[in-house]
């Protein structure tokens, strides 16, 4: 049996406490009735009234008790349920170079694509997500998990500040990105395996092409999806001048041939996110292209059960009144 609010069952403690009252009260026995010599009543016998004094307040306890169990809404169900789900594996790469920090895209390009990531992981919780973060370099910066909090707390934590700081060397590695995330993959079991591939510019660094790492993602099996983020044209870049920020419009180079090759040799779609809204649709239409497959057959059936327990609480309350004002009235 289930409890639709199982919140209420937490007042049937307060049970105890009316029942330790209720025995504490009547150690104190205060004559009823006044009477110089008590020996004539020590062989009368008993009646019925002696063995049903306590019963009103028994049956009080137990119209508590039920109307709690009401309040609490039982419900009784019927369900039977087979379920299949097969995850997808994926890889998360992301371009940290500092021209990221353009802001065409609010509040900038890296900013607005985390943002719209974090939605679109949020939306698969049956499915292994990684992250990998590249510049002129590229690393794991999390496997592949289905702990969803850990994942968003590391995404959260996504910055260009190694790149800038020379933590990492500065430029745009597409193609070490992408090997990184299909060294990721390569040993996964999952029957579909995807990476998702940002950035917003052209590949300058590295010692692996683009179009090598996605031969090398084609033949494990592995689509890249690759999204191009940035206006066409220019678009306004952050420097700092004599300790002020400073904005000074950069040109937009993206090299949607390359990404839509890479794409393309790997069976999957390039898109260009010029602005909030389209980054957004972006994650859409991979979300539908790349469904978990999910073979469910369920049933459930549920009733509401509290009737009885309503009835009963209802007769324990009139039984009760019955007795008070009947039999076991009591004489001013």
């Amino acid at each position: 049996m289930n409890f639709a609010n199982p919140g209420y069952l937490l007042l049937l403690i307060l049970i105890i406490p009316y029942v330790v009252w209720y025995l504490l009260k009547n150690k104190k026995h205060e004559p009823t009735l006044c009477v110089p010599d008590t020996r004539a009543y020590n062989f009368s016998p008993k009646t019925y009234k002696n063995y049903i004094l306590h019963v009103p307040f028994m049956l009080r306890v137990i119209a508590l008790i039920m109307l709690i169990i009401t309040l609490a809404r039982p419900q009784s169900s019927n369900s039977w349920k087979d379920t299949e789900i097969e995850g997808i594996d994926i890889m998360m790469a992301i371009d940290v170079s500092t021209s990221m920090l353009a802001e065409d895209l609010k509040p900038n390009r890296l900013e607005a694509s985390k943002k719209v990531a974090s939605e679109f992981i949020a939306g698969r919780p049956n499915d292994n997500i990684g992250l990998t973060i590249f510049a002129g370099e590229a690393f794991t910066q999390c496997p592949m998990t289905t702990d969803q909090a850990a994942l968003f707390n590391i995404f959260n934590s996504i910055d260009t500040d190694i790149a800038q700081n020379g933590i990492i060397q500065d430029g745009t590695a597409v193609g070490m990105g992408i090997a990184n995330a299909v060294s990721r993959l390569k040993e996964s079991k999952a029957k579909s395996k995807v990476i998702i591939l940002i950035t917003d510019g052209t590949n300058n660094s590295g010692d692996i092409s683009p179009l090598m790492a996605a031969d090398i993602a084609k033949s494990l099996g592995i689509r890249v999806y690759t999204i191009g983020v940035g206006t066409n044209g220019t678009a306004p870049y952050p420097m700092n001048v004599a300790g002020r920020i400073q904005y000074v419009n950069v040109p937009v180079e993206i090299d949607t041939k390359t990404l839509s090759e890479i794409a393309a040799r790997t069976d999957a779609a390039f898109y260009r996110a010029t602005d909030n809204e389209s980054l957004n649709k972006v994650y859409q239409d991979i979300d539908k292209l790349e469904k978990t497959k999910l073979n469910i057959k369920e049933y459930n059936k549920k009733s509401e059960s509290y009737l009885l327990y309503a009835v009963l609480a209802f007769c324990a309350l009139i039984l009760e009144l019955l007795l008070r004002s009947t039999i076991l009235k009591k004489i001013p």
